[in-house]
């Protein structure tokens, strides 16, 4: 299916062709039209659909437990952050980057491994 952003849009104020950008918010790409003439912006709806479920999500705490297992500990992640990102859901059983950011605060990467195996992809 062609996606709208191949399209040429015409601004409804001036009947000018817009310019294509991206633009990121919260580190997320969001590509959108712009009107030179009178500075109209149009946000792709499928970015922003995915744009305000990310933030939904963001903003939702979960509580999880931390469990040990042998010598290690381990929690779950929740589903709902699996299923919104195609790489996490690719990254199951695979090595991931944790490290400790400061006091209570620990942070685990995606999308350094999901980099490398893409790379790995195209050597192949």
């Amino acid at each position: 299916m062609e996606d709208i952003f191949e399209n040429i849009i015409l601004c409804n104020n001036c009947n000018l062709k817009t310019d294509k950008l991206i633009t990121l918010k919260d580190n997320f790409k969001l590509r959108k039209w712009v009107c030179n003439n009178c500075n109209k912006e149009w946000y792709h709806p499928g970015d922003l659909q995915e744009y305000n479920e990310f933030k939904e999500l963001k903003n939702k705490k979960f509580q999880v437990k931390l469990r040990k297992v042998g010598n290690s500990h381990t929690i779950s992640i929740p589903r709902e952050i699996i299923e919104f990102e195609e790489e996490f859901q690719r990254a199951v059983n695979e090595i991931l980057d944790i490290n400790l950011e400061e006091p209570r605060k620990l942070s685990i990467y995606f999308s350094r491994r999901i980099k490398l195996i893409k790379a790995n992809e195209k050597e192949q």
